[in-house]
């Protein structure tokens, strides 16, 4: 089973969680036989934060109850208060994590973060475009690793723009492998471009009794 955990902040960016947290939870799409997997919420207390788009989040967890593990994932959204210092701690979790095997999930502010302890230093990762990272992130080394896209993912380590947040679901997805290919593609073309057609592509990937 995998645990997706999801940290929450205040200012947290509502629209960049929106894919991977809604297909990871529903598991509407997913495979026969997919593993299962459990959402959680985390904060840096257990105080509720309210998100950029005014919504208020009670965390099911704090940083400490993180499992460290292959099948742990970390989700890390923007959000305009990554510079606290509260959120030190699960910056240290996210370094325990890639170590040990976990994928560590970053979109928009978060990877500048992520970018200020090193952690993108030496692995392919993006941005908000380039420069972004130098802006924000004094000491940030990893220019050389930096790829103008919306989202790329290297290993168990997979970042994203704040425009890049449906590739991003689609890679985190991907990596745990709870939707068949075709499905995953399917999926992704038809959010990618609205045309009918692929909504019926996605659907003919499932099994009849998926309807049911």
């Amino acid at each position: 089973m995998f645990t997706i955990y999801v940290y929450v902040l205040d200012t947290l960016a509502d629209w960049e969680l929106g894919h991977v947290t809604a297909e990871l939870n529903s598991g509407r799409f997913f495979r026969a036989g997919a593993p299962r997997v459990s959402l959680k919420t985390v904060g840096a207390s257990g105080e509720p934060v309210r998100t950029m788009g005014g919504l208020t989040i009670v965390p099911d967890c704090r940083v400490g109850d993180v499992a460290v593990s292959e099948t742990s994932v970390l989700l890390l959204p923007g959000a305009n208060t990554w510079n606290d210092p509260r959120h030190g701690a699960v910056l240290e979790k996210a370094g325990e994590l890639l170590r040990a095997g976990a994928a560590v999930c970053a979109i928009c502010g978060a990877t500048a973060a992520l970018a200020g302890l090193g952690l993108l230093d030496g692995r392919a990762h993006t941005s908000n475009g380039a420069g972004f990272l130098e802006m924000v992130s004094p000491g940030y080394q990893g220019q050389r690793f930096y790829r103008d896209e919306p989202s790329v993912a290297d290993g168990n380590l997979i970042t994203a723009g704040s425009t890049g947040a449906l590739l991003w679901a689609k890679q985190i997805i991907g990596r745990l492998g709870v939707f068949e290919a075709g499905t995953l593609e399917a999926w992704y073309d038809y959010f990618r471009t609205g045309e009918a057609g692929h909504f019926f592509t996605l659907m003919g990937t499932l099994p009849p009794e998926h309807g049911n």
